[in-house]
């Protein structure tokens, strides 16, 4: 079957012959590869991706069911190939260790300053409760989101 959706604010069609989730189909058929693969799950928020204004990790999600839906990936988060202010955080604060987890985070939070431009921690905090990350603690990722809040206030 075919699937046509919108991906990162463009038109998108691929093939799906069998039972394959988002996440497989936009790494494997479509070769969009930000989002990461790691417990295929859903417990670890690394192939999070924003399905028609929700944050939902890839890899419980149907490739057959994104059929007219918009999907915005890591990748479409980004301007001219510029950081988005997320980003930018995470990169100047020194945030960002292996880059696995990055993915997913980078997408919960950019959903969270979209619709809350100064989160307070706790919000931060709940906003990434979806992400694991094995390298950073979180320290630095929530002082990044935090410096973020306060250049927003």
């Amino acid at each position: 079957m075919m699937v046509s959706f919108t991906l990162n604010g463009s038109p998108a069609t691929g093939r799906v012959e069998r039972p394959v989730s988002l996440l497989d189909f936009l790494r494997d058929e479509l070769e969009v590869t930000g989002s990461k693969s790691a417990c295929e799950q859903g417990e670890c928020g690394s192939c999070s991706v924003i399905l028609d204004g929700v944050v939902v990790c890839s890899c419980l999600v149907m490739a057959a069911d994104v059929e007219g839906s918009s999907v915005t990936t890591v990748e479409g988060l980004e301007s001219e190939e510029t950081l988005n202010a997320v980003q930018r955080a995470m990169h100047e604060t020194g945030a960002v260790q292996c880059g696995f987890c990055t993915p997913g985070i980078v997408v919960a939070a950019t959903d969270l300053f979209s619709h809350n431009p100064s989160p307070t921690t706790v919000e931060i905090k709940e906003a990434l409760a979806g992400n694991i990350c094995r390298c950073t603690g979180y320290g630095a990722i929530i002082r990044a989101f935090e410096t973020l809040a306060e250049e927003s206030a």
